[in-house]
């Protein structure tokens, strides 16, 4: 299509004559593949790995288009490309038809947004260019996109390596009287666009001299011009921009992906984090929310972790909810699931820590997206889309109290604290925690002691050792600490906590300090030959599903405060260890 549009210069076509000798796979002919898989690693593998950007002109418009992969390993990117796209050009083997990636690929651009696509179904050269296979192809195709929204779906045969169908009709599909692949994308001109929310998301407040204030981001929607009323979210306040500068030269106007920069006749309230919108457009305020998301991260999401949410504008952590269901995107089914894998699509609930404004998905893709990110490594895990918000927590505030955490420490003369003692079952955590309380308790320090048996026998009876049910009885647990200790009590908590991103969690509930992390370091070896409850032999004859350090993982701590060596030291020198440590950091 961009050789047939005249948009391939002719040194990229020299240049691709060159890659063609080296790594084509068409003999002597010439590559056209090779125009966009420009990374080394995809032209020796002969596949498409990253997303790549392309200008496509025509007589009858401009197109942007991103060449995106189509193996299961690089989905993730595929979705890069979707989140951006009006419509999708999907490409499906003739000989092969439908395969489940191709179904996944349809859910999650359907999910982006995406209503419109072109059914490229090549490869007809390998059936013989018969009818036949195609139109089963397009049935089946048509019948799932339709479940999904997709509100448009043209079938063109194309027998791509060699042209056919592709910006020329082809003599061997003379049967097909519908439009060319380059003509079914420029008829997409004419499709209704999705609406879009004319907004401004802070992402930069600039001072000039003499203190005037300029609020800089990305300007989504219809045209802003100078003159133009924004309200300010989420305060509502009401402002008239005066001046506009558009990217940093000064404007009269802006359009949809400008970056801008606009100042208002009046100072308003509006740091990184606020929206400005055109007056009447639905930009809501919240901190719960049902979405729907995409994971990727190699360890699964599960129900109650902690993430980073990152929206327009703003980061904040929050935490999963609930996961309502799993989307089978070969099926369609909903299947009831405790965590999303890898490429998974499901639909869950999210509790943010701080507020943001948003508007639904379906209203702007700016408002309504947000990444999930691992707290501990930042690695981006997942992207999600605002479906609605929940009004669960509009009518709770916080109750102010006239004793405070402040006033319960200064009565019993301590700060109070979390001391959070984590290893493997048998490493000697919960024996350690009691010498420490015994001796606190002896120079007359207010604690008490949350042992993971103990908890297990009240509080969280209710839950088994499944991933979904340890990182929800971390969660409780590191709740009950922060309370404890806003009563003003030294609390001691010994668990094993496996997982880096529940005791990253529980540390976040607490300030700079008062949440001390002691690593009980016991070798799995060391801690199997103690056994002194029998577990690691029932672990090992598989009585004992989901055992930490046998078919569960434990994740040593990177950076903790305190590190017990249990090997080389006796229970009541590593005890003392702990007290002299409170002791300097008092």
């Amino acid at each position: 299509m961009l050789l047939a549009a005249g948009n391939v210069p002719d040194d990229e076509l020299a240049a691709l004559a060159d890659a063609s000798a080296t790594y084509g796979t068409r003999g002597s002919a010439t590559d056209y593949a090779l125009l966009l898989d420009g990374l080394a690693a995809e032209r020796e593998q002969g596949i498409t790995i990253d997303v790549a950007w392309r200008h496509l002109r025509t007589p009858r418009g401009r197109f942007l288009i991103a060449d995106c992969p189509g193996h299961v390993e690089y989905t993730r990117n595929m979705a890069t490309g979707a989140s951006t796209a009006d419509a999708m050009v999907l490409l499906v083997d003739a000989e092969k038809g439908l395969s489940p990636q191709t179904l996944r690929h349809t859910a999650i651009a359907a999910l982006l947004g995406v209503r419109h696509v072109v059914l490229a179904i090549n490869k007809m050269d390998r059936v013989a260019f018969a009818r036949g296979p195609f139109e089963a192809i397009e049935a089946d195709y048509r019948a799932h996109a339709s479940v999904l929204g997709i509100d448009s779906v043209q079938a063109v045969p194309v027998a791509a390596a060699d042209g056919d169908n592709v910006a020329v009709p082809s003599p061997h599909l003379a049967w097909h009287d519908g439009p060319t692949v380059l003509d079914a994308i420029e008829a997409l001109q004419s499709m209704p666009r999705r609406a879009r929310l004319d907004c401004l998301p802070v992402q930069m407040l600039l001072r000039e001299v003499g203190g005037a204030r300029w609020y800089a981001g990305t300007w989504c929607g219809d045209v802003l011009r100078v003159g133009a009323r924004l309200q300010v979210a989420p305060d509502g306040t009401r402002a008239v921009v005066t001046a506009m500068r558009v990217a940093g030269d000064v404007a009269d106007f802006a359009v949809d992906g400008d970056a801008v920069a606009v100042r208002f006749a009046d100072e308003v309230d509006a740091a990184r984090g606020a929206v400005l919108a055109r007056g009447g457009s639905p930009v809501l305020h919240g901190d719960q929310f049902v979405a729907d998301v995409f994971w990727f991260g190699a360890a699964p999401l599960v129900a109650g972790r902690r993430y980073l949410c990152r929206t327009a504008g703003r980061v904040t952590a929050g935490r999963i909810g609930e996961l309502k269901h799993r989307l089978d995107p070969v099926s369609l089914q909903l299947l009831a699931d405790k965590q999303l894998g890898a490429n998974d699509i499901g639909r869950v609930t999210l509790a943010l820590d701080t507020p943001i404004v948003f508007a639904p998905y379906a209203e702007s893709r700016l408002l309504g997206a947000f990444l999930l990110v691992d707290p501990v490594s930042h690695a981006t895990l997942g992207a999600g889309m605002i479906r609605h918000g929940l009004r669960r927590a509009d009518n709770l505030h916080w109750q102010a109290l006239d004793v405070d955490r402040a006033a319960r420490a200064a009565m019993k003369g301590r700060r109070p604290r979390c001391i959070w003692f984590t290893g493997l079952s048998g490493a000697g955590k919960s024996t350690i925690a009691n010498r420490v309380e015994r001796a606190l308790h002896a120079r007359g320090v207010h604690t008490y002691l949350l042992d993971g048996d103990n908890v297990r026998q009240g509080l969280n009876r209710d839950l088994g050792f499944t991933e979904a049910d340890r990182v929800e009885n971390l969660r409780r647990v590191s709740e009950v600490a922060r309370l404890m200790t806003d009563a003003g009590l030294v609390v001691l908590v010994s668990f094993i906590s496996p997982y880096r991103a529940e005791r990253a969690a529980a540390r976040a509930l607490f300030e700079s300090g008062d949440f001390v992390e002691v690593f009980v370091d016991t070798p799995l070896a060391e801690a199997e030959r103690r056994d002194p409850k029998g577990l690691y032999a029932k672990a090992r004859r598989g009585e004992l599903p989901n055992f930490t350090g046998i078919d569960a993982p434990y994740e040593v701590p990177e950076a903790a405060d305190l590190v017990l060596d249990t090997v080389r030291h006796d229970t009541a020198s590593l005890a003392t260890q702990v007290i002299d440590y409170l002791a300097r950091t008092e």
